[in-house]
C-alpha cells in the first residue's frame, strides 16, 4: 500500500507538473540609484524529499530623486543566476525553470 501511495504522489505531480521547492532565503537590497530583490531556494526530488540543489533568482529596478520624490521605475524580469539571459514574469515560474533544468521540482 505505501508503494502504491508513493507511485501515485509521483504521478499525480508529474501529471499536474507541481513545483514543490523550499524557499531559504529573500531579501531586497539598495536604496539610492537601484535596488535588487533576491530569492534562494531548495529544489526538492521527485518524491517530495528536499535536495541539496539551490536555485539563485534576482530582478532588478533603477531609481531616480531622493527621500519623498524617489521613483523606481518598474521591475525587471526575474532571472536564474545560474542562467541570467532568461527574465521570468514571477519567482516562483524562475524556480520551477530552474528546478526542471537540474532534474528536479
Amino acid at each position: 500500500m505505501k508503494r502504491f501511495l508513493i507511485a501515485f504522489c509521483v504521478l499525480v505531480t508529474t501529471v499536474f507538473g507541481a513545483n514543490a521547492y523550499q524557499v531559504m532565503s529573500s531579501k531586497e537590497l539598495g536604496k539610492d540609484d537601484a535596488k535588487n530583490q533576491n530569492v534562494v531556494v531548495k529544489c526538492t526530488t521527485d518524491l517530495g524529499k528536499i535536495s541539496n540543489q539551490t536555485c539563485s533568482l534576482r530582478r532588478y529596478v533603477r531609481c531616480t530623486g531622493t527621500g519623498t520624490q524617489k521613483k523606481c521605475n518598474g521591475w525587471q524580469g526575474w532571472r536564474d543566476l545560474r542562467n541570467p539571459e532568461k527574465q521570468y514574469s514571477d519567482w516562483k515560474s524562475a524556480a520551477g525553470a530552474c528546478c526542471r533544468s537540474m532534474g528536479l521540482r
